[in-house]
C-alpha cells in the first residue's frame, strides 16, 4: 500500500510518498497553509489510492513534546475530520528541516523553502518505514470519532492480512535489504565519528608541533588586526538561522570573511568550547573580532528586542505587504514612496515608468533590526528575487518563449494566483497558447486585482457582472494580451512554470468545487466542465 508523509508547519506542509513494499520515501511537493491545503491533501490521497498518513511529531533536544507538537496533533485531529477514513501515525522527529536543507545544498542546485519541507517529509516518512510493522499499518491512531482505537475496520484488517500473506515470500529479500540499510547507516555513523572525534584529534596533533601551534593560533586571530587596533572596523550583518549546525555556521563565517579558517574554528569549538550553544538571530560582527569574541557573541545571542521578523508569502500583493508594514507602525507615505522607489537591480529596468515593484518581492521570511527603513526591508526581498532570476537564468528562458523578463514575471504572477504549484506548469501552458493564438487570457484573478487597485472595498463594483466590465489594463477579460504588470509576487514554482511549461495544448482550465483542475481544448468542453464541476467556485465573488 502507499503512504503519504507530512511535515506539518504553520506556513507550509511538506508532502512525501512511498510504497510499503519498496519502503523508499520520495518528496512530492509542498502546500501553503492558506485553507486550500485540506482539499489538496485529499486530492493527493485519492491520486495515490491511500488513506494512510505519517506526520512528523517535533521533539525537543531532551525528547519532550513542544508547542509545535501540540500544533501537529491538532492538525491530525482536523485531518481525521476532513478525511474520516484517514489512518494517521506519528513519527518523532527533530531537526529534519536542517538535514533536508543540507541534502539540497549537497545537490548543488537552487531551491526554495517549500522544497526543504518536502525533503523533510521524505526523511520523516523514511524513518517511519524503516521501523514499522504490519500492525503499525493496520492500527489507527486518529479514528473518525476522535477516541482511541486499537484496530481499524474489518475491511482494513482484510487488506492488511492479504498484504501480509503476499509479503511472506519477500521476507528474505527484505531482511537482506535491512542488512544493507544497517550497513549504510553504520558507514554514515563512522563518517560522523570522523568529523567530530578524529578531526579534532588530528588538529590537536598538528597543534603539538610548534609550527602547527602558531599557525592554528593565527587562524583564530582577527581577520583584520589593523582595524581592531584602531577601532575602525566596519560592522557586518551575520544571520544564524534556526536549527543551523555549528559546522554550517563556521562555513558561513568564513564565507563572510569574519574568520580565517572554518576547519580550525570548528575544531577549536569542538575541543575547547564544546559547552557553548550558538543561538539564532541577526548579529553585527566585524573583521577585528577574534574567534573567541565571535563564539561568545553567538553563545550570548542577540537582544530580541532589537530585531523583528517579516514575511512575504508567494502570491501576496503589495497591498498585502503594505498592510503588514502599517501594522508595524511604518508611515503610509514612507511605504508608498518605497514601493515606487528606484532600486539598483537590472531586472527592474523593464518596468513601465512610475510602476511599483509589484511582482519582484520574492516571498521569504527575513529578520531585521528595529531601525530598518521600509526601503531596507524591501531591498532584502528584491535581493532574493535577483538571486532566483540569476540562478535559474529566467531572462534567457523567458526570451526563448517570446517574453521579456518583465512579461515573464507578469505571467508568472497570474499563474501563481490561478493554481497550486503542481498544476502551474500546465496553467502556464494554457496562457502561453492563448497568447500565441491571440485569445484573451480571460483570467478572473486579473479582474480581482484590477478591483483591488480602484475599488478595494467593492463598493462600486458590488457584483461579478459589473466587475468583469471594469475598464482597467489589468482586466484580461476585457483586454487582450498580458495585464499591464504583475498582479502578485510569484514564488519559484510559478516563475519556473512560465519558463518550463508542460508539453500540452489545452486552451481552457478551471478549478472545480472539489479543488481539482479540469482542462479542455474547446469552449464547449470548458462550458461542460463548468456545469459538471464548478457550480460554486465559478460563481464566487471577485
Amino acid at each position: 500500500m502507499r503512504v503519504l508523509g507530512l511535515d506539518v508547519g504553520e506556513k507550509r506542509i511538506g508532502v512525501a510518498k512511498a510504497d510499503s513494499n519498496t519502503r523508499i520515501a520520495v518528496p512530492v511537493k509542498f502546500l501553503n497553509v492558506d485553507g486550500s491545503e485540506w482539499q489538496e491533501i485529499a486530492r493527493l490521497a485519492r491520486l495515490n489510492s491511500t488513506n494512510f498518513f505519517v506526520l512528523g511529531l517535533p521533539r525537543s533536544n531532551e525528547g519532550n513534546e513542544t508547542a509545535q507538537s501540540v500544533y501537529v496533533r491538532n492538525f491530525a485531529k482536523t485531518l481525521g475530520e476532513k478525511i474520516p477514513e484517514a489512518r494517521i501515525k506519528f513519527q518523532d522527529e527533530s531537526f529534519t528541516s536542517v538535514e533536508a536543507e543540507e541534502r539540497l545544498r549537497m545537490r548543488k542546485r537552487s531551491y526554495e523553502k517549500g522544497e526543504i519541507d518536502a525533503e523533510a517529509a521524505a526523511i520523516i516518512l523514511q524513518d517511519f518505514l524503516e521501523n514499522f510493522t504490519i500492525g503499525d499499518m493496520v492500527q489507527e491512531t486518529i479514528p473518525k470519532n476522535g477516541s482511541k482505537a486499537t484496530t481499524g475496520t474489518t475491511d482494513t484488517v482484510k487488506v492488511a492480512v492479504n498484504e501480509a500473506r503476499d509479503n511472506v515470500t519477500n521476507l528474505t529479500k527484505k531482511e537482506a535489504d535491512k542488512v544493507k540499510l544497517n550497513t549504510k547507516k553504520a558507514k554514515s555513523k563512522i563518517k560522523t565519528l570522523m568529523n567530530f572525534v578524529v578531526l579534532p584529534v588530528f588538529i590537536l596533533i598538528i597543534l603539538g608541533g610548534v609550527g602547527g601551534f602558531f599557525w592554528a593560533k593565527s587562524m583564530l586571530e582577527p581577520v583584520d588586526t589593523k582595524c581592531a587596533e584602531t577601532s575602525s572596523c566596519e560592522e557586518v550583518e551575520f544571520v544564524v538561522s534556526e536549527g543551523e549546525s555549528k559546522s554550517i555556521i563556521a562555513s558561513n563565517l568564513e564565507q563572510a570573511n569574519l574568520i580565517k579558517n572554518s576547519l580550525v574554528f570548528k575544531a577549536y569549538v569542538q575541543v575547547f568550547r564544546s559547552d557553548v550553544n550558538f543561538k539564532s538571530g541577526i548579529y553585527l560582527f566585524n573583521k577585528g573580532m577574534s574567534a573567541d569574541e565571535i563564539i561568545d557573541g553567538l553563545a550570548n545571542g542577540v537582544n530580541d528586542e532589537n530585531t523583528f521578523t517579516f514575511t512575504i508569502l508567494p502570491g501576496e500583493t503589495i497591498f498585502d505587504v503594505k498592510k503588514k508594514l502599517l501594522a508595524l507602525n511604518y508611515l503610509e507615505e514612507d511605504i508608498d514612496a518605497a514601493l515606487i522607489a528606484n532600486y539598483d537591480f537590472d531586472f527592474l529596468n523593464g518596468r513601465p515608468s512610475g510602476a511599483t515593484i509589484e511582482g519582484f518581492l520574492y516571498g521569504e521570511t527575513h529578520e531585521f533590526f528595529k531601525d530598518a527603513t521600509v526601503k531596507d526591508i524591501l531591498q532584502k526581498y528584491l535581493e532574493g528575487m535577483n538571486e532566483v532570476i540569476t540562478q535559474n537564468d529566467l531572462k534567457a528562458k523567458y526570451e526563448a518563449r517570446g517574453l521579456s523578463l518583465f512579461e515573464g514575471v507578469t505571467l508568472a504572477s497570474v499563474v501563481q494566483k490561478e493554481a497550486s504549484s503542481s498544476e502551474q506548469p500546465t496553467v502556464a501552458q494554457v496562457f502561453l497558447s492563448r497568447l500565441s493564438l491571440g485569445i484573451p487570457l480571460g483570467s478572473d484573478v486579473t479582474v480581482s486585482y484590477a478591483l483591488d487597485v480602484v475599488d478595494p472595498d467593492r463598493q462600486t463594483y458590488s457584483d461579478n457582472q459589473a466587475a468583469l466590465t471594469i475598464d482597467s489594463c489589468y482586466n484580461t477579460r476585457l483586454h487582450g494580451g498580458l495585464p499591464c504588470g504583475p498582479i502578485s509576487n510569484p514564488g519559484l514554482s510559478a516563475l519556473l512554470a512560465v519558463a518550463e511549461p508542460t508539453d500540452t495544448s489545452y486552451l481552457y482550465f478551471l478549478t472545480g468545487d472539489d479543488g481539482l483542475m479540469y482542462y479542455s481544448y474547446t469552449e464547449s468542453e470548458h462550458n461542460q466542465n463548468i456545469y459538471s464541476h464548478c457550480q460554486r467556485l465559478c460563481n464566487a465573488s471577485l
